[in-house]
C-alpha cells in the first residue's frame, strides 16, 4: 500500500512557529480533513507534504514510487493550447511509463541483457497501466471535464479564454485525473457550484487512494471525511469521525481550555495588581519580587487561544422602513451574443421579510439576475421595479478582488463610512478580526479572506433594507460563514442570495429560484408560481426544492397534501358538488331545482372570495406604497429644513431659527402620523 510519513516537521518563518514537530501518516484509503484558523498555516504544511518547501528539519518517509499530487488554492493559468489538450498532459506520467516500455522491449530484443529483471519491470508498467485505465484516458478525461460542470464545446476552446476560476477548475481536474496515491487539496470548492460539488463528493468517495484536503464547506467536508487534523499553535493533532464530530469534541476541549485561560488571566491580573501597588514599598518589596517570579512563571506558561475562538461579532443595522413589495419583475431577458437567451421572460415578485435563494448550474445566468437586480447591469429587457422606501446593499463575487492598493485597511473604511460612524470605525473593524496593527496592513497585503470580511464589513456603513450576495462565504472560513449566517437570519430587510455552500444555503432559504440554461418542465402547477421557461419558483425551504427535484428525476409525484409547509397546494377545483341530487319530486314545484340551477357553485363561490381578498390586498398594497413615498418626501423636506438651522443666515436670526424650527416640528408630527397609519396598513397585509 502506498503511503507517505512525515515526522516531526518544523518550521519557523522568524521568531514564529509555524509548525512544531508535526507528524502525520497519509496512505491509500485516507479520508482526511486539515482544520485550523486563517494563517495557522494549512497551505505551508500542504506545500511541505508536496515537496514544494522544505522544512528545518524533520524527515520524510515515502514508499517507493509514490505519486503526491497538489492542488493550491489559487495562482494556475493556462494557456497555448485547447483544454481537451491540456487535459491530456494529467497523464504525462503515463506517457513515461509508456516510454520506458519500449525501451524495455527494445533492450529484451538484445541477448546480451539479462532478461528477469526487465520481464519484472515490463510485467509492473503493464499492470500499472491496466488497472490505472491508461488506455481510457480520453474517456475519462472527459467525464471529470463533465462532472466539473464543462461543457462538451469547452473542450475545443483554448484555454487561455477561461476566466481566473475555470483555470482552477482545469488545474482540479487534472489533479483528479492523474489518480495519484496521495491526493492535497487546499480549497478545492472555492470555485464549484452546487452540481460540480457534488460530483466531486461523489468522485472522493470512491477513490482508492488517500487525500487530505482543507475546505469551508462543512456538509462538503460532512460526506467526503473520516478524519480530522486540527493544525493549531503549530501542533497536529487528530480526530476521528467526521467534521461535525470533530466540533462536537473540540466545543468540550475549547470550553475547558477557555475555562482554564480565564482562571489564568484572573490570576495575571491580582499579581500584577500587588505589584504595582506595593512594588516601590520597601515593606513590602520582598513580598513584590515574589509576586513577580509567580507571574513570570505564569506568563511562560500562559494558555493561548486558538483564532477561531476570536469570532466575527456584528449584526446588521435596522433596516429602513419599506413597502410590502420589494422587487417586481415583468418579462425581464438578457443576452449576451444576442443568441442565447440567458434569462427569458421571466416575472417575479419578491416581498419584504423573504430570503431567496437562486440556484442553477453555471452559465443559467444566476450572477446576471444578481446584477441586474443591483442595478449593475442595465442592459437587459423588460422592467424591474422597487417597492417604496427600497434600500439596496450589494455583495458581489469580485467585491473582494476590488480590494486592492497602498491604502491602510483603516484608511479605506474611514474613507466609505459615513460621518457620524468614523467614531466606531475601530470598534468595527475589531468585530471583523482587524484587531490591533491589523488595522494599519495595506489592502494589498490582505488574504482572500481578509478582503471578503472587509467587502462585508463595507455592508454595514449604510442602513439598508435589501441584502443582494453574490457568494457571500467565498474565502470566509466555517467560524466566519456561522456569524453571517445568525447575522442575516437576525436581519430585519430582504435577502436575495447566490451560494454553492449548501450548508448555508439550507439554514437561511426560504424560497427557491431555479434558473436553468434550457426550459425544463416539471410536475406539478402547484409549485409553479413562475414558470418562465428558463425559471422555476419554490416557495419554501431548500429541503423541500431539493424533494422536488429528486421527485422528477426518479418520475414520481409528491402528494401536495404530503410536503409539509411550502408546497403551495392548491384547492381540489370541485365545483357543483352541492347541488347533487336536487331534483323535485313527481308532479311538485321546480321552484327549488331552477333556484339551484340559478345559485353559483360552490368552487364559483371561492372564486369570488378570492378575487374579493385579492383586490382587497391590491389596494392595501397600494395604499402601504402612497404612505411610503409620503414619509419619505416629507423626511426629505425635513432634512432641508433641518440643513437650513445650519446655516449662518439662520440660526443667528433668531426669529427665522424659530420659524423654522416650528416647521421642522410640524413635519416631525406629521411624519409620526403618516407612519402610524403605515403600521397600520402593513399590519392588515401581515393579518
Amino acid at each position: 500500500m502506498a503511503f507517505v510519513q512525515f515526522s516531526k516537521v518544523s518550521l519557523a518563518f522568524g521568531e514564529r512557529d509555524i509548525l512544531k514537530d508535526v507528524s502525520v501518516n497519509l496512505s491509500a484509503g485516507t479520508k482526511a480533513a486539515l482544520s485550523g484558523a486563517n494563517g495557522s498555516g494549512k497551505s505551508t504544511l500542504m506545500k511541505i507534504m508536496a515537496g514544494e518547501l522544505a522544512p528545518d528539519s524533520g524527515q520524510r518517509i515515502a514508499q517507493k514510487d509514490a505519486r503526491i499530487v497538489y492542488l493550491p488554492q489559487s495562482g494556475i493559468v493556462h494557456a497555448g493550447c485547447t483544454l481537451r489538450q491540456e487535459a491530456d498532459r494529467a497523464f504525462d506520467y503515463g506517457y513515461q511509463l509508456q516510454r520506458e516500455l519500449e525501451e524495455i522491449g527494445d533492450a529484451l530484443k538484445d541477448s546480451r541483457q539479462k532478461s528477469g529483471p526487465l520481464l519484472e519491470r515490463h510485467h509492473q508498467i503493464t499492470i500499472w497501466l491496466e488497472e490505472s485505465g491508461w488506455y481510457r484516458r480520453e474517456a475519462q478525461a472527459e467525464q471529470v471535464l463533465l462532472g466539473l460542470g464543462f461543457s462538451r464545446r469547452d473542450l475545443e476552446r483554448q484555454t487561455q479564454e477561461f476566466s481566473g476560476g475555470w483555470q482552477m477548475r482545469i488545474a482540479l481536474a487534472k489533479a483528479l485525473m492523474q489518480r495519484p496515491d496521495i491526493l492535497l487539496l487546499d480549497e478545492p470548492t472555492n470555485y464549484l457550484d452546487l452540481e460540480a460539488r457534488t460530483w466531486l463528493e461523489e468522485f472522493l468517495s470512491s477513490f482508492s487512494g488517500g487525500f487530505l484536503l482543507v475546505s469551508h464547506d462543512r456538509y462538503f467536508l460532512d460526506t467526503t471525511v473520516t478524519e480530522v487534523y486540527e493544525l493549531f499553535n503549530g501542533e497536529l493533532h487528530r480526530y476521528g469521525g467526521n467534521y461535525t464530530n470533530y466540533e462536537k469534541v473540540r466545543q468540550v476541549e475549547l470550553e475547558s481550555l477557555m475555562a482554564t485561560y480565564q482562571q489564568q488571566q484572573q490570576e495575571i491580573r491580582k499579581l500584577e495588581d500587588f505589584i504595582r501597588r506595593f512594588g516601590a514599598k520597601a515593606t513590602k518589596a520582598a513580598q513584590a519580587q515574589e509576586r513577580q517570579k509567580m507571574l513570570d512563571r505564569l506568563l511562560a506558561q500562559q494558555v493561548q487561544i486558538p483564532e477561531s475562538l476570536k469570532k466575527m461579532r456584528f449584526t446588521f443595522p435596522p433596516a429602513p422602513h419599506s413597502g410590502r413589495l420589494v422587487l417586481t419583475l415583468e418579462g425581464v431577458s438578457k443576452s449576451y451574443d444576442g443568441v442565447r437567451q440567458v434569462l427569458s421572460q421571466l416575472d417575479l415578485v419578491l416581498e419584504k421579510g423573504e430570503r431567496l435563494v437562486v440556484v442553477g448550474c453555471n452559465g443559467s445566468g444566476k450572477t446576471t439576475l444578481l446584477k441586474i437586480l443591483a442595478k449593475e447591469d442595465a442592459a437587459f429587457q423588460g422592467c424591474v421595479r422597487e417597492g417604496a422606501g427600497v434600500a439596496v446593499g450589494y455583495f458581489s463575487q469580485d467585491s473582494a478582488e476590488r480590494i486592492c492598493g497602498s491604502t491602510t485597511v483603516l484608511e479605506y473604511i474611514e474613507g466609505q463610512a459615513p460621518l457620524e460612524l468614523i467614531p466606531r470605525v475601530r470598534d468595527m473593524l475589531g468585530s471583523f478580526l482587524f484587531r490591533g496593527d491589523d488595522v494599519f496592513k495595506s489592502l494589498d497585503v490582505l488574504s482572500g479572506g481578509e478582503k471578503s470580511r472587509l467587502a462585508l464589513l463595507q455592508l454595514l456603513l449604510r442602513p439598508v433594507n435589501l441584502l443582494i450576495l453574490d457568494e457571500p462565504t467565498n474565502h470566509l472560513d466555517l467560524h466566519s460563514k456561522d456569524v453571517l449566517l445568525e447575522a442575516l437570519k437576525d436581519f430585519g430587510g430582504t435577502v436575495v442570495f447566490v451560494s454553492h455552500d449548501r450548508g448555508f444555503i439550507q439554514s437561511l432559504a426560504t424560497r427557491v429560484l431555479e434558473l436553468s440554461p434550457a426550459p425544463e418542465a416539471g410536475f406539478g402547477d402547484e409549485i409553479a408560481i413562475t414558470s418562465c421557461g428558463c425559471a422555476r419558483n419554490f416557495p419554501g425551504s431548500y429541503e423541500y426544492y431539493l424533494e422536488r427535484v429528486a421527485a422528477e428525476a426518479e418520475g414520481r409525484e409528491v402528494v401536495p397534501g404530503q410536503l409539509g409547509s411550502g408546497s403551495g397546494a392548491v384547492g381540489s377545483g370541485t365545483t357543483g358538488g352541492g347541488q347533487k341530487g336536487m331534483a323535485s319530486p313527481a308532479g311538485g314545484s321546480s321552484t327549488s331545482s331552477s333556484r339551484a340551477a340559478s345559485m353559483p357553485s360552490v368552487g364559483a363561490l371561492q372564486y369570488e372570495e378570492q378575487k374579493r381578498l385579492k383586490n382587497q390586498r391590491r389596494k392595501l398594497e397600494r395604499e402601504e406604497e402612497r404612505l411610503m413615498e409620503a414619509i419619505a418626501a416629507v423626511e426629505e423636506e425635513k432634512q432641508q429644513l433641518e440643513n437650513q438651522l445650519a446655516q449662518p443666515e439662520v440660526y443667528s436670526d433668531a426669529q427665522k431659527s424659530r420659524q423654522v424650527q416650528a416647521a421642522v416640528e410640524a413635519l416631525e408630527n406629521q411624519i409620526d402620523q403618516l407612519t402610524a397609519q403605515w403600521e397600520e396598513v402593513s399590519a392588515q397585509l401581515e393579518g
